[in-house]
């Protein structure tokens, strides 16, 4: 097999602090990778910050012979997410590479959540890829070079019990991909998305203890690695990884049925009738050119 370098690569890494960005920045700085390591140091639930997180990253790089600095922006605002990407431009000159990684909990079921437990949980994973994304995007597009990876979860992917807020902004994070997929193919720019289940401060009272020690963090990073290398060129995945599986998830569009002739009206009994046809998983596809892709199963009424 041959190596995966990152020599002269500068990478940005939100979250890096600990858990699953942590393993993501000390792997990417060993294999030559300069990483900012950016973190707000609040609690899982996004209160309070410190500035000791990153900075024992950042000290554990350079100790292995590393390029490092450290970032103690909120990736949920415009300014803190343009001040992170300056902190790399200042300190290396660019950025190649994005993994939007930083995330915090409140999970409620739908009735006990507030607007202020939906909107912070949003702000952070949704917008917060959005604001560390963009103003890196621009200078991926001036280079015609870019990897970027955003973290989504099963619980966007499938549901999850007690977390509309968070299964709302991740599944949001799959659509955010899905375009920027478009609009970046012709600069070399590379986004995809993990849905990784792994051992971290979010997961502790959620995973049952005998998954949550099997479930390390440094099973996520080699499917991140490689996803954030030149040696990738696949674009606009999921995947799903946990403990050493890997495995690519992905919305499709099946042909369902063509009813009646594009002019006539079409009346409910007509879609019940045709309901296993319509609902059925049969000759699908992963639409890789954009919703204008799904027009083509409108054919037979458009001819």
């Amino acid at each position: 097999m041959s190596d995966i370098k990152f020599d002269g690569k500068v990478a940005i890494i939100t979250g890096a602090g600990a858990g699953l960005g942590k393993t993501y920045a000390l792997d990417l700085a060993k294999r030559g990778a300069k990483v900012v390591v950016n973190d707000l140091g609040g609690a899982r639930d996004g209160s309070g910050s410190s500035s000791s997180a990153a900075d024992a990253v950042v000290a554990e790089i350079k100790a292995a012979g590393g390029e490092a600095v450290a970032n103690y922006d909120s990736v949920a605002t415009v300014e803190g997410g343009e001040n992170l990407v300056k902190t790399a431009v200042d300190a290396f000159g660019t950025v190649d590479i994005v993994i939007n990684n930083a995330g915090i909990l409140r999970d409620k079921s739908l009735l006990k959540l507030s607007e202020e437990e939906w909107d912070i949980v949003l702000a952070v994973h949704l917008k917060g890829a959005y604001c560390v994304t963009k103003p890196a995007f621009k200078i991926m597009k001036e280079k015609g070079f870019g990897r970027i990876v955003f973290t989504t979860s099963g619980a966007g992917l499938y549901g999850n019990f007690g977390q509309a807020n968070y299964s709302a902004a991740k599944m949001g994070l799959v659509g955010f991909m899905n375009t920027l997929a478009l609009e970046g193919a012709k600069y070399n720019i590379k986004l995809n998305t993990i849905a990784p289940v792994a051992a971290s401060r979010l997961t502790e009272d959620v995973l049952p203890p005998e998954f949550f020690k099997k479930m390390k963090a440094e099973f996520i990073t080699p499917l991140v690695v490689y996803l954030a290398s030149e040696d990738n060129q696949d674009s606009c995945m999921i995947f799903n990884c946990a403990s050493g599986w890997y495995s690519r998830a992905a919305i499709v569009c099946a042909k369902g049925i063509c009813i009646g002739d594009g002019v006539r009206d079409i009346p409910a009994e007509e879609i019940k009738e045709n309901w296993a046809a319509i609902t059925s998983l049969e000759d699908n596809k992963v639409l890789t050119a954009g919703v204008a892709e799904s027009f083509g199963y409108l054919a037979p009424l458009m001819s």
